[in-house]
């Protein structure tokens, strides 16, 4: 399943112009920085130790520029951001879950790194207020990153919580994901505190390994539970 997605479209590298323009952007960015955040952080994770030294400086400037909301004069980074695609190929970046498990997919093999990272700018920049603040934050740590965009990137980004579809949605949304935990649904003022708690002691003795559950994965799901009835009772 695609989570999140950011086409890029870039002139060939050899070509004697460089240009960026954008397409699909299927960036969910709601609670900020959100899987759209987190993809776009980590294109620019991916790039970054291959950009030259000089374009790494000249980005980090761009990127305090469009933060800030100044007009941008082109090219900058020795490419011009643009709205036409002709003439130009296509780079696709996505974020996907098969189940529970996270990963990115990287399409950068036909264009160079300061592209890619280049379209994740542009990207952020067009979003908004707060939510553009936030992101460019985690773009910023992005490109001191070292080492393989993976699992491990992830957990940095989203604040030491595990690289899992569930974990992502309880950074996203957390209310949502501790309503879907509980299988209850909210009403007017938010779920009843006392359907919480009776759902919760329900579903912790269902859990429990004596009801045959396997010690590792009744752990793990009591403390699912315990969190989300503590996130419910707290909104």
């Amino acid at each position: 399943m695609i989570v999140a997605e950011l086409e890029i479209f870039h002139s060939r590298p050899i070509a004697p112009t460089r240009r960026i323009a954008l397409g699909t952007q299927n960036l969910p960015i709601e609670p900020a920085p959100g899987a759209g955040g987190l993809l776009l952080a980590a294109i620019v994770a991916q790039s970054a130790d291959r950009i030259e030294a000089d374009l790494r400086e000249d980005l980090y400037y761009l990127i305090e520029q469009l933060d800030a909301g100044q007009r941008i004069a082109q090219p900058r980074v020795r490419h011009r951001f643009q709205d036409d695609q002709v003439g130009l190929i296509k780079s696709t970046h996505r974020l996907l879950a098969d189940g529970d498990e996270l990963s990115f997919e990287f399409d950068d093999d036909l264009g160079r790194p300061v592209q890619q990272a280049l379209g994740a700018v542009y990207a952020t920049a067009a979003l908004e207020g707060e939510v553009r603040r936030q992101v460019f934050d985690a773009i910023r740590n992005a490109l001191l990153w070292i080492g393989d965009v993976d699992a491990r990137f992830m957990t940095q980004v989203m604040g030491g919580r595990k690289a899992s579809m569930a974990e992502l949605m309880a950074w996203n949304d957390p209310v949502a994901w501790a309503l879907d935990i509980l299988g209850l649904e909210a009403d007017n003022d938010g779920a009843n505190k006392r359907a919480v708690q009776r759902r919760f002691r329900t579903l912790l003795r269902d859990a429990h390994p004596d009801h045959g559950a396997d010690d590792v994965e009744a752990a793990q799901r009591i403390a699912d539970l315990t969190e989300a009835r503590r996130i419910l009772l707290a909104s």
